[in-house]
């Protein structure tokens, strides 16, 4: 049976499946890298450690199986990073990431001067520092001569595709989170080009995610073991190849990932503009289009408490008390450790524990982190339902979803029932059902989203909300509402 390979190249490293086309997972190698904070609320990557950790990662994959099956690679990626080469096809500077809000000033241009309601009709979307375009425009301010030798503009999982292949190239879902990207026409927009100073020419061409750009480079299969001629499909934003191995898949469908960042999609056959600031409209994977909420510190937040503060990595002994405590803490925790973008859209904002007394608990401000991201996610639904969405139920997936009590948390927050796989490889299942559907495995992505997820299901629990505890947690959201703008003015 012909094998695939799924990588989700992440911000804190690079994760790799080899998958059969029946969605057996035969190996699976997680390979980490740095992160780097050059100066507060910036935050950068070595884009050339990605394709060194993923070389030695496929290696480590594909250790003891039979390599001659691998008939395709697919990657998915953190989104809206720039990634930026000379004419000679070396990388200009350190990658500008995703969770980096030096460009604030140009997002305020943006959306001050060109205008949000011209940048929706333009991109589908309103402008965020986190996003490409400005920081292209704060590269052409504050680097020039940087920014003079750009030759190409590229998205983090799109530098490892031409690393791996060759290709200019990038997919739909990656680029509507530029704010270079006609999302409704799904073709680069030549006014925002012009607003940035760059040609098109510097950017790739757009494919659907599951489309095959090329093949494994001759010197790269050899090194691997690999035959000749594996097929290198198009790949997808993070998000959205995470729907897909989740099956969010087809019309309404949603999927809620509680990762580094955390996000809310939802699936829609049609295009849905944006007409509220703090959500995103954006192609999916599957050729159709979804609307996505993130806030920037979900499992972030829960990792910084733990490790950096309480110095601890023993998560289970830290959480085992915590659920006799809900419902009764007092305590709030804003997760804005980045910054945040939905549904605030400011970067200066900044955590901030409200509501301790003498009487307040170690467990009680665990509870807090946990419950803070779980509020910030009912912004990001708040919103959605505001713009006439309905969501019943939802996938749940990431780091996050491994916490018993904190699914509890979630599911009673947003009032919705939750489906959790047990075993869940994120982006990188995702990206291999858009290998298998490159190389003709399946005739769609739904089909192999739905063939693959199906397969799966009883590996999946169900977390249905707690009535008297979503009662109780609907009450402290009102609360939890009014602290940011409390806030605001000293951020």
């Amino acid at each position: 049976m012909s094998t695939y390979i799924g990588i989700d190249l992440g911000t804190s490293g690079v994760k790799l499946l080899l998958v059969t086309g029946d969605g057996r997972i035969l190996s699976e190698c997680t390979r980490h890298y740095p992160c780097l904070h050059p100066k507060e609320g910036r935050s950068e990557q070595d884009a050339q450690m990605w394709y060194v950790e993923t070389l030695a990662g496929l290696a480590q994959l594909l250790e003891g199986q039979d390599r001659s099956l691998v008939r395709g690679i697919a990657a998915a990626g953190q989104m809206h990073g720039l990634v930026t080469l000379d004419k000679e096809g070396n990388l200009i500077r350190p990658a500008i990431l995703w969770n980096d809000g030096r460009a604030q000033a140009q997002t305020e241009y943006l959306n001050g001067i060109v205008g949000k309601s011209e940048l929706s009709r333009l991109t589908g979307n309103v402008a965020f520092a986190g996003f490409t375009a400005p920081k292209l425009m704060w590269m052409r301010e504050h680097e020039r001569k940087n920014f003079a030798r750009i030759s190409r503009i590229m998205l983090p999982k799109d530098y490892l595709v031409y690393r791996l292949c060759g290709e200019f190239s990038t997919d739909c879902s990656d680029a509507g989170g530029t704010l270079l990207f006609d999302v409704k026409n799904r073709a680069w927009s030549q006014e925002m080009c012009g607003v940035c100073g760059i040609s098109e020419h510097m950017l790739p061409k757009v494919y659907e995610s599951f489309s095959p750009v090329g093949t494994l480079k001759d010197t790269i299969a050899e090194e691997q073991g690999l035959p000749r001629g594996v097929t290198v499909a198009a790949g997808a934003g993070d998000n959205a190849a995470a729907a897909v191995g989740m099956g969010a898949v087809g019309e309404g469908e949603c999927n809620i990932s509680v990762g580094t960042s955390g996000t809310i999609f939802i699936s829609s056959d049609k295009f849905v503009p944006c007409t509220n600031n703090s959500l995103h409209s954006f192609c999916h994977a599957d050729g159709g289009w979804h609307l996505l909420a993130c806030i920037l510190s979900a499992a972030a937040s829960h990792l910084w408490w733990m490790k950096d503060v309480l110095r601890t990595s023993d998560f289970a002994e830290e959480e085992q008390d915590l659920y006799k405590r809900l419902g009764k803490s007092e305590v709030f925790f804003l997760p804005y450790l980045m910054g945040e973008r939905c549904p605030h859209n400011d970067p200066s904002a900044r955590a901030a524990f409200i509501g301790m007394s003498a009487t307040t608990s170690r467990e009680d401000m665990t509870l807090a982190v946990l419950e803070g991201v779980a509020f910030a996610l009912n912004d990001c639904l708040t919103l959605a339902k505001g713009s006439g969405i309905s969501v019943p139920r939802a996938t749940l997936c990431g780091g996050g979803a491994k916490s018993r009590v904190w699914r509890k948390i979630i599911s009673s927050v947003l009032d919705i029932p939750l489906s959790v796989p047990r075993t869940e490889h994120g982006p990188a299942l995702g990206a291999a059902m858009l290998a298998m559907t490159a190389c003709g495995e399946y005739p769609s992505v739904r089909a192999a989203s739905r063939a693959l997820s199906s397969a799966g299901r009883e590996n999946t629990s169900f977390v249905i909300p707690d009535g008297a505890l979503a009662e109780h947690y609907a009450a402290r959201y009102q609360k939890y509402r009014a602290i940011y703008p409390a806030l605001k003015s000293i951020f």
